[in-house]
């Protein structure tokens, strides 16, 4: 049996042009780049690229990772440089350590922190168009503030995951939820004020921040209530937002917690 050497790689990137994360029958992704990547630097294609979670198309990250399992030891300071100057310019490696080969990256604990940016005009910045969604009817900020406090804690989350399968399991933590004007992210092609929404629990499902976001649009639209929000983290209940466009979306940060 061959010897192999294990890796965590993180890194991030802006998704507008890629199609998620996890590489699919003739789409881009990031992970199609990143085996690209590799396969150029090492000469080979005998590797793996596990990744930590998914993202959906156009979803960017400040900080994603996944594991790299190599048949070669190399040195993780030359690797990293080396991917740097080859990975496309909307990809950059942050770290890469080496990792042991028990570290299970997909279900090692850890939490995930999400950002979700948007601004309120009358009619969309296009040159914002990578980092945000811009809804363009009035918007009660306040109550919106409010409703993103309802998501807090362990609840039921079956109205807030699309297309679930039948095993999945809807009970689920959201340790932080808040809406704030946005201090994050800044540029001059930016409106002048927008606002960022932040979550953080340790999994989130298929569309989960999504849909939350599209229900706070909603309350925001005063198209729903509170008490719409509230009655919709309870067994059985029925979707209340819509989907929200992906690109405002951010996985902002993995924080692995120690076993």
């Amino acid at each position: 049996m061959k010897e192999e050497f294990h890796y965590l790689f993180k890194f991030q990137y802006l998704g507008f042009r890629y199609h998620g994360w996890q590489k699919q029958v003739n789409v881009k992704t990031v992970q199609l780049m990143l085996e690209k990547t590799l396969t150029f630097i090492l000469e080979r294609k005998n590797f793996k690229v596990l990744g930590a979670s998914r993202t959906d198309a156009m979803v960017s990250a400040m900080e994603s990772a996944c594991k790299l399992t190599l048949p070669i030891n190399c040195d993780p300071e030359e690797l990293l440089e080396a991917l740097n100057k080859n990975l496309p310019a909307d990809i950059k490696g942050l770290s890469l350590e080496r990792a042991s080969e028990k570290f299970a990256i997909i279900n090692h604990p850890k939490t995930k922190t999400y950002y979700y940016l948007f601004s309120n005009e009358e009619k969309a910045w296009p040159f914002a168009a990578p980092f945000m969604c811009n809804i363009p009817q009035s918007l009660d900020i306040p109550a919106m503030q409010e409703g993103a406090k309802l998501f807090q804690g362990r609840h039921h989350f079956e109205a807030y995951c699309y297309k679930p399968n039948p095993q999945k399991v809807f009970e689920r933590t959201v340790v932080f939820s808040e809406i704030s004007e946005n201090t994050l992210l800044s540029a001059n092609f930016f409106p002048p004020k927008t606002y960022l929404y932040t979550v953080k629990g340790e999994g989130f499902m298929r569309h989960q921040i999504r849909l939350m976001m599209g229900a706070l649009f909603r309350l925001g639209r005063c198209e729903i209530t509170l008490d719409d929000i509230q009655n919709s983290l309870r067994a059985g209940a029925s979707p209340v937002g819509f989907v929200a466009p992906a690109s405002g979306l951010i996985l902002g940060k993995l924080d692995f917690k120690s076993e």
